[in-house]
């Protein structure tokens, strides 16, 4: 339940958290508590309240992913660039060593048409030429002659196999060198090939956060045009709630004030630091006090304390008392209030709003744990839960003051 108050500015989101379950509990909680706060606004209004704290929650997440994604990016565009200069390093080895080979190759080929000359010259002057080359010699000294210049023509026979055996070694090694160059140049030019894989990919990857940020900028958009439609409307029932809440505040300081004139017995007198049962078994979903509504821009009352439990869970006396009223009240849906007795020279009494059913009349004496009622969502009310005030002669006060601190 709510009361009106007055106007500020619009509040800033919270940071993007990292971690995707956080930002999923973080939205969830940001939607809770848009709910809570325009319960009393009308159903479309709530709904776009719902959609503006979900697309407000998720913005801050979906900039965060767009931000990394670009990062991605930039690894993924730096990555390529390497890639392809590790391919033209590749490439250029490649060429030198194709070089290399080509004028290995080269040199075989004339080393080995240098020896086939050579062998063939031999096998014309045979060994017979030979013999008679030297049997011909008119002298020692033109044997000598003779005998230098067959060794003369077999160290060139010699010279030639050795540079072809060179020339052959020569070409292996520029042949590995070659086929080592063409290995890396595959790999860099696969490398390559998966960088700019990457790229795309992560190219298409900020175009989807991209397009995900817009929609969110969108739907909040469609939320705040929907909440200025509904503006007159919500703020008139806030109107009205505040009228409400007040008008039971008079009631309770009306009957308070009659039963003084009537020297009635006031009931018990209640001490400072006095304990209430927890009214039913749940969690809190919305604390008591004012809370600022981003929608309408206006401070509002929350009069109560809001425990969420399951429809038709039971509700319990929270002392010993009279109900003094139990019926209808507008917003506050089934609607019961019981007088516990004094607290300060003033009457101290708790309410129980939304319930399913009510299951106590006014005038009726209760104990402490006597099931009143059953929890439920009527009134303005935006799902199953409890509304439970504590008001000292009429006028709400903390009800958390009053109740165990484990809320137990």
């Amino acid at each position: 339940m709510t009361l009106l108050g007055c106007s500020v500015a619009l509040a800033v989101p919270g940071p993007a958290l990292a971690d995707p379950r956080d930002d999923k509990r973080r939205i969830d909680a940001e939607v809770a508590k848009a709910t809570a706060m325009l319960e009393s606004a009308t159903a479309r209004a709530q709904a776009a309240a719902r959609q503006y704290a979900e697309a407000t929650a998720a913005i801050p997440g979906a900039e965060l992913r767009v931000a990394e994604a670009r990062k991605r990016v930039a690894a993924a565009e730096t990555a390529a660039e390497e890639a392809r200069r590790e391919v033209r390093v590749a490439q250029s080895a490649l060429d030198v060593a194709n070089a290399r080979l080509g004028r290995s190759e080269v040199q075989v080929a004339l080393a080995q048409e240098r020896l086939g000359s050579l062998a063939a010259a031999a096998y014309k002057g045979s060994g017979v030429t030979t013999l008679r080359v030297l049997i011909e010699a008119g002298s020692p000294t033109n044997l000598a002659d003779r005998l230098g210049y067959l060794n003369s023509i077999a160290d060139h026979q010699q010279s030639a196999l050795d540079r072809v055996a060179a020339a052959r070694a020569e070409a292996k090694v520029a042949g590995d060198a070659a086929l080592a160059a063409r290995r890396r140049a595959d790999q860099a030019r696969q490398a390559a090939e998966r960088a700019l894989a990457a790229t795309r990919a992560q190219r298409a990857s900020v175009e989807r956060a991209a397009l995900d940020l817009a929609a969110l900028a969108t739907a909040r958009k469609a939320a705040l045009e929907v909440a200025a439609q509904e503006r007159s409307a919500s703020l008139a029932r806030y109107e009205q709630l505040k009228r409400e809440s007040a008008q039971i505040e008079a009631e309770l300081r009306a009957w308070e004030a009659q039963q003084r004139q009537r020297g009635a017995t006031p009931g018990p007198v209640l001490r400072p630091g006095a304990r209430l049962l927890m009214p039913v078994q749940g969690w809190k979903s919305s604390d008591f006090g004012m809370r600022y509504d981003p929608f309408y821009r206006v401070w509002q009352l929350h009069a109560g304390v809001d425990i969420a439990a399951g429809g038709g869970q039971p509700i319990y006396a929270a002392a010993d008392g009279r109900v003094l009223r139990a019926g209808w009240n507008g917003g506050y849906g089934n609607y019961t209030c019981i007088y516990h007795g004094q607290y300060n020279g003033s009457s101290m009494v708790t309410c129980y709003a939304h319930q399913s059913r009510m299951l106590v009349s006014t005038g009726q004496s209760v104990r402490r744990g006597t099931v009143i009622g059953r929890v439920g969502t009527t009134g303005a009310s935006t799902g199953n839960h409890l509304h439970f005030e504590v008001r000292i002669g009429g006028r709400p006060v903390q009800p958390l003051n009053w109740l165990p601190t484990c809320l137990c």
